[in-house]
């Protein structure tokens, strides 16, 4: 994120991050309120449960910046929610492996899985759209003249 010199100001800057942008580390939702002394923000204590969980805490800008930006990946860095065992690129081996090591039985083949088929066929999918053949998800499907129960979203959709 850049900043001109004209916002410079701490105030400006935590202002500009409350604004639905794009998906940061702290959603909108939980800042509470922001001055030039302190921003204030909710925060979850995972030690207690209850009404009680929910806290606010209240940072001098530079520090609630300085916190900020501890979760801002630098340039051409990418987020990864899912690694080690269940990483993507050989999450089947290791599976394998872990059901091994603890003598697990594997899981009975499942039913409704579609026969291998030679990797030189031509690949369908289960339901390509009508217009430009890529994949298409069927979120309902209604009888002729009946209303869908689904509404389209806006087309600006504030993920924060």
């Amino acid at each position: 994120m850049t900043v001109p010199k004209r916002q410079a100001a701490p105030r400006a800057v935590a202002v500009k991050m409350m604004h639905p942008s794009t998906t940061h580390a702290i959603s909108n939702r939980r800042l509470v309120a922001a001055d030039s002394e302190a921003i204030a923000f909710r925060w979850k204590d995972y030690r207690l449960n209850g009404a009680n969980r929910w806290k606010t805490m209240r940072l001098h800008p530079h520090e609630f910046i300085r916190r900020f930006l501890l979760h801002v990946l630098p340039k051409g860095f990418h987020r990864i929610r899912h690694y080690g065992l269940f990483a993507s690129t050989n999450r089947t081996q290791s599976i394998a492996t872990a059901r091994a090591l603890l003598d697990v039985a594997p899981p009975a083949a499942d039913p409704q899985q579609q026969p291998d088929v030679a990797p030189d066929a031509p690949r369908v999918l289960p339901c390509p759209c009508p217009c430009c053949g890529g994949r298409m998800i069927v979120i309902e499907v209604f009888a002729p003249g009946c209303q869908p129960s689904w509404r389209p979203t806006p087309s600006r959709i504030d993920t924060s």
